[in-house]
């Protein structure tokens, strides 16, 4: 089976009172300048901050943040990429701070990974992350997991998701979604299985003219009916 845009829209329209209702619960990514306009520092923070909501509860990560910045110096990769084993052993005291080692490692091999980028494409690691092309967005998750650290699994969107670039979220709903529809047997975890995924985004994309991440809401709010 093929994903129809015009049966998609037409069974989430359903689940709200008014056009501007549903265009009201639908996310909205940043565009391209807002996202070259972030600081390199807003973007290991956000990394980082996945890396911390991962298997927690997020409201309580996200009400330590705050700490998080301040202990952390605003998140200046030039800064957190000199993190020494011992200054990451002080952290562990920091009752403020969520005090997991293994994830507080990953502050300066992120820092390490945004400087490399930076080096590497002569840009700022928001401007790389701005020109990344939506159609091949598992591409950009791929560097994601194989550079960042952490980053892999369901890491890469949300981070994304996070920062507002424009991606789809493999949630358990978006999955089965594209599961009832044939474009995949299960939870997507090949490369050739994401690029199925990826296709069917794009041609839901080009029907529609929709950003991924409201079509990702919209399969999603397909299987459970909620804002």
């Amino acid at each position: 089976m093929i994903l129809d845009y015009q049966w998609l829209h037409d069974i989430v329209r359903k689940r709200f009172d008014t056009d501007e209702a549903m265009e009201g619960a639908l996310p909205k990514p940043l565009t391209t300048n807002e996202l070259k306009q972030l600081g390199d520092d807003r973007y290991l923070s956000a990394m980082s901050q996945r890396v911390f909501r991962a298997g927690m509860k997020h409201s309580v990560v996200d009400a330590k943040w705050p700490d998080f910045e301040q202990a952390f110096w605003g998140f200046e990769p030039e800064k957190l990429v000199l993190l020494s084993p011992e200054q990451i052993d002080g952290y562990l005291t920091n009752e403020r701070l969520i005090r997991h080692r293994t994830k507080l490692q990953t502050i300066p091999k992120n820092a390490q990974f945004i400087l490399d980028i930076r080096q590497e494409y002569g840009s700022s690691f928001g401007e790389f992350i701005a020109s990344w092309p939506s159609r091949d967005i598992i591409g950009l998750w791929q560097i994601l997991a194989k550079r960042g650290a952490r980053l892999g699994g369901r890491s890469a969107a949300s981070f994304l998701r996070l920062v507002g670039k424009d991606t789809f979220l493999l949630t358990s709903d978006v999955v089965a979604r594209l599961v009832a529809a044939g474009i995949i047997d299960s939870e997507p975890t090949s490369q050739r299985d994401k690029q199925w995924v990826q296709d069917a985004f794009n041609e839901l994309q080009q029907a529609s003219g929709r950003p991924l991440c409201q079509l990702s809401a919209m399969l999603s709010l397909t299987i459970n009916p909620r804002c």
